[in-house]
């Protein structure tokens, strides 16, 4: 019997199979995600994210789906049922670093101890509430801050955390111009 080999809680057979095998039928590697969302009164929605299609086909093997509500506090007219929608993009932007992070250490062979992260976003509500065309209606800036334990040197954390950035899609999504379609169907 053959003992896997894992790096960071990473099936490192299971990830050089997958680009291996995306390397040899480059169709495997496209994705479409999906999320449906509903409005339940005020600033409360709900959120449900099951199938999926990716390696060409779709997927099934999710039992039961992601459920996540999305509101906004008191202060801004909400009942604090969940999340607000900005905090939901640090919490994606937060997982997908350092899921990015991880995997790269794991594929370099770089043990990682723990990996803690602070995410900060600016925003000023003047965009979003039609006061003012200077202002936009998202983050102004985020500011991000990674502590590591790991079994590598300063120079080679800083390069993962770099590799990381470069590679995160939600990273890509947040820093640069997303094509967003939009359309209506009446019920």
């Amino acid at each position: 019997m053959t003992k896997q080999k894992t790096m960071n809680g990473v099936n490192l057979d299971q990830l050089f199979g997958t680009i291996n095998a995306i390397r040899e039928t480059p169709g495997l590697a496209k994705f479409k995600f999906r999320a449906d969302n509903q409005w339940i009164n005020g600033g409360h929605n709900r959120t449900t994210i099951k199938g999926f299609y990716g390696a060409g086909q779709e997927d099934t093997s999710r039992a039961e789906p992601f459920v996540m509500d999305n509101d906004e506090p008191a202060v801004l007219l909400g009942t604090d049922s969940g999340a607000n929608p900005v905090e939901a993009a640090l919490h994606a932007l937060a997982g997908c670093l350092t899921t990015s992070l991880v995997y790269h250490a794991a594929a370099q062979g770089i043990r990682i101890d723990e990996v803690e992260s602070q995410f900060e976003g600016d925003l000023d509500l003047h965009g979003f509430l039609g006061l003012s065309d200077e202002v936009r209606n998202g983050y102004e800036s985020i500011r991000v801050t990674f502590k590591i334990k790991a079994d590598a040197p300063q120079e080679k954390l800083e390069e993962l955390l770099q590799l990381a950035q470069k590679r995160s899609p939600v990273f890509d999504i947040v820093s640069n111009p997303t094509q967003v379609s939009v359309r209506l169907e009446t019920r």
